[in-house]
C-alpha cells in the first residue's frame, strides 16, 4: 500500500526515477514524456488518465512541473518516503554534475564543448517532438480538443511571457465546460494519494508562512545562510511555468545583489542546459558558487531544498483534493480542456525556445529530425540518441 512504509518499494522508486536522472536531457517537458514512457507505458504505475491529471494539477501550481509530476509518482507508489525517493533519485544526478562544473567551469570551454552542448540541445528537439506527438494522439483525439490545443499554442506564442502560459491553461478549462461536456469518456479511477485532508491543510499553511516570510524578508540583511535559503524559496514559490521561467527570478535575486557575475551565473545556466534531469538543479551551482562561505555541498543543498521546497509543500496541499474534484462531471469537461491547452504549450514550447534557439543550419535539423525518427518510429533508447545527438553537434562544431 502506498501509505506503509516499504523499503522494497522505496528503493524501487529510488532505482528507476535515478536511472531517469542519468539520461533524460530536453528540460522539463520532455521529462514529462519521459514520465508517461516509464510509468504509464512501460512499468504501468498508473492510468493515462491519472497521469494527465497530475500533468495538469502541476501546470497550475507554483514550482518546477516535472518534479512536481516525479514526487507524486512516487508519493503514489511508496508514501512520502518514496515521494523523497523519487526527487532525491530525479535531481541527484544533474546537481552533483552542476558542483562539479562551479569548481571547474574553466576547464569546459572551447569548440567541442560548445558542439557538445549543442548537440544534445538538438536532442532536446527531438525528445520535446515526440512527446508533443505522444500526447497530442491521446489528448486531444477530436477536432474540438485540437482546437483547444491550437489556441492554447497560439495564447503562447504571442503572448511571448510566463502568464501567457497561465492564461493558456485558464482558457483551456473555460473552453473544456462549454465545448468538451459532450465527449464521452469512462470515469478515471481515483487516484491512490496517500495525503490526508489534514495533512493537506498543514502543507498549505506552511507553504503560505514561508512565502509571505520570504517575500517581507527580501532585501533585508540577514545572516549568509539564512539569504541564500530565503533567496532560493522565494524564486521557487513564484514561478509559474515551468524551470525556464526561474531564470530571471533567480537573476535578480542572484546578480542583482551582486552575489554572482552576470558572466558566471549564465555560464551556469548554460551547463544546466546540457545536463539531465530538472533545471531547477540550476541551484545547486548557484548555492556551491555563490558564496566562499557556502562554497561546495553545503550551498548546493541549501540551494536545492530552497528551491524545490515550495512547489512540493503545495503539491501536497493539493493533492487530496483534487480528486474529489476531478470525480465531478464539469470537472471532467474542465480536464479535458486543460489536457489539451497542455498539449498547445508543449507545441509552443518546441517551437520557441528548443526549436527556434537550436536549429539554426540544414544540418541541425537533420540532427534533430533523426533523433525523433529514432525515438518515434525505431523505438530507440533514449540514451542512445543522446550520445549521436552530443556526438553530432561535437563534429558539427569541430568541422572545417
Amino acid at each position: 500500500m502506498p501509505g506503509v512504509f516499504n523499503i522494497a518499494s522505496i528503493v524501487e522508486v529510488l532505482w528507476a526515477f535515478l536511472k531517469l536522472g542519468l539520461r533524460s536531457f530536453g528540460g522539463p517537458i520532455a521529462h514529462i514524456g519521459y514520465f508517461r514512457q516509464e510509468f504509464v507505458v512501460h512499468r504501468r504505475w498508473l492510468e493515462d488518465s491519472a497521469f494527465s491529471d497530475l500533468v495538469a494539477l502541476c501546470q497550475f501550481l507554483p514550482g518546477p512541473a516535472s518534479s512536481q509530476v516525479g514526487f507524486s509518482i512516487g508519493l503514489m507508489r511508496a508514501g512520502y518516503w518514496g515521494g523523497l525517493a523519487a526527487w532525491v533519485g530525479f535531481t541527484l544526478p544533474s546537481a552533483a554534475a552542476l558542483v562539479l562544473f562551479a569548481d571547474g567551469v574553466s576547464a569546459l570551454r572551447g569548440p567541442a564543448a560548445t558542439g557538445l552542448s549543442h548537440g544534445l540541445a538538438l536532442v532536446a528537439v527531438a525528445i520535446v517532438a515526440q512527446a508533443v506527438w505522444g500526447m497530442a494522439r491521446t489528448l486531444c483525439p477530436d477536432g474540438r480538443r485540437a482546437s483547444i490545443a491550437c489556441a492554447a499554442f497560439m495564447i503562447v506564442l504571442l503572448g511571448a511571457s510566463s502568464m501567457s502560459q497561465i492564461a493558456a491553461i485558464l482558457f483551456g478549462g473555460m473552453a473544456g465546460l462549454w465545448l468538451c461536456r459532450s465527449a464521452a469518456s469512462a470515469p478515471a479511477a481515483a487516484l491512490a494519494v496517500p495525503v490526508s485532508r489534514g495533512a493537506a491543510l498543514v502543507s498549505l499553511a506552511i507553504f503560505s508562512a514561508l512565502t509571505v516570510t520570504a517575500i517581507l524578508l527580501q532585501g533585508a540583511r540577514l545572516p549568509p545562510g539564512v539569504a541564500l535559503f530565503n533567496a532560493f524559496y522565494r524564486s521557487g514559490a513564484l514561478v509559474f511555468g515551468g524551470g525556464h521561467v526561474v531564470l530571471p527570478l533567480l537573476r535578480d535575486a542572484f546578480v542583482m545583489p551582486g552575489w554572482i557575475s552576470d558572466a558566471a551565473f549564465l555560464a551556469g545556466y548554460g551547463a544546466a542546459q546540457a545536463v539531465p534531469g530538472p533545471l531547477f538543479s540550476f541551484a545547486a551551482y548557484l548555492g556551491a558558487a555563490v558564496d566562499p562561505r557556502f562554497h561546495g555541498l553545503v550551498g548546493a543543498a541549501l540551494g536545492l531544498i530552497g528551491i524545490f521546497m515550495p512547489g512540493m509543500l503545495i503539491l501536497i496541499a493539493a493533492l487530496p483534493f483534487w480528486g474529489t474534484l476531478r470525480a465531478r462531471a464539469d470537472a471532467q469537461a474542465l480536464m479535458r480542456g486543460i489536457n489539451a491547452s497542455v498539449v498547445g504549450l508543449l507545441a509552443a514550447a518546441l517551437y520557441d525556445p528548443v526549436w527556434s534557439r537550436s536549429v539554426t543550419t540544414p544540418a541541425d535539423a537533420a540532427v534533430a529530425l533523426l533523433g525523433f525518427a529514432l525515438l518515434t518510429f525505431w523505438r530507440a533508447p533514449p540514451l542512445l540518441v543522446v550520445v549521436l545527438g552530443a556526438l553530432a553537434g561535437m563534429g558539427l562544431a569541430l568541422a572545417p
